[in-house]
């Protein structure tokens, strides 16, 4: 087994309670349904900041990434199978799936 980052990338944010209440509800469908590979459920991302090698400090980030979950999964195709249910694609955006290499 190894563990996998699902990056999060874009998507609609929901406007109205009950589309806020909706995607709640899918994700903790999405999540419950993963059962004990849910490593760390995540969160999504707020404001962000980007530090360059010069040491520069600007607004924003160019990545896109809108949250994060880490889980478990036998190997790379099978924790992108996995993220194929993942909420966000219904809401326009994308999952990007890493493996997490344990090195410390």
């Amino acid at each position: 087994m190894g563990t996998y980052l699902l990056a999060y990338r874009g998507g609609a944010m929901p406007e109205t309670d009950a589309e806020r209440e909706e995607s709640m509800q899918a994700w903790g469908a999405f999540l419950g349904g993963l059962g004990a590979d849910v490593v760390d459920a995540g969160n999504p991302f707020g404001p962000a900041k980007t530090v360059a090698a010069s040491g520069g400090v600007s607004d924003g980030a160019s990545s896109g990434i809108s949250g994060y979950s880490i889980i478990s999964s036998g190997n790379l195709g099978d924790a992108a199978a996995k993220a194929k249910n993942c909420p966000i694609l219904a809401a326009g955006g994308a999952v990007e799936v890493h493996e997490i290499f344990p090195v410390m």
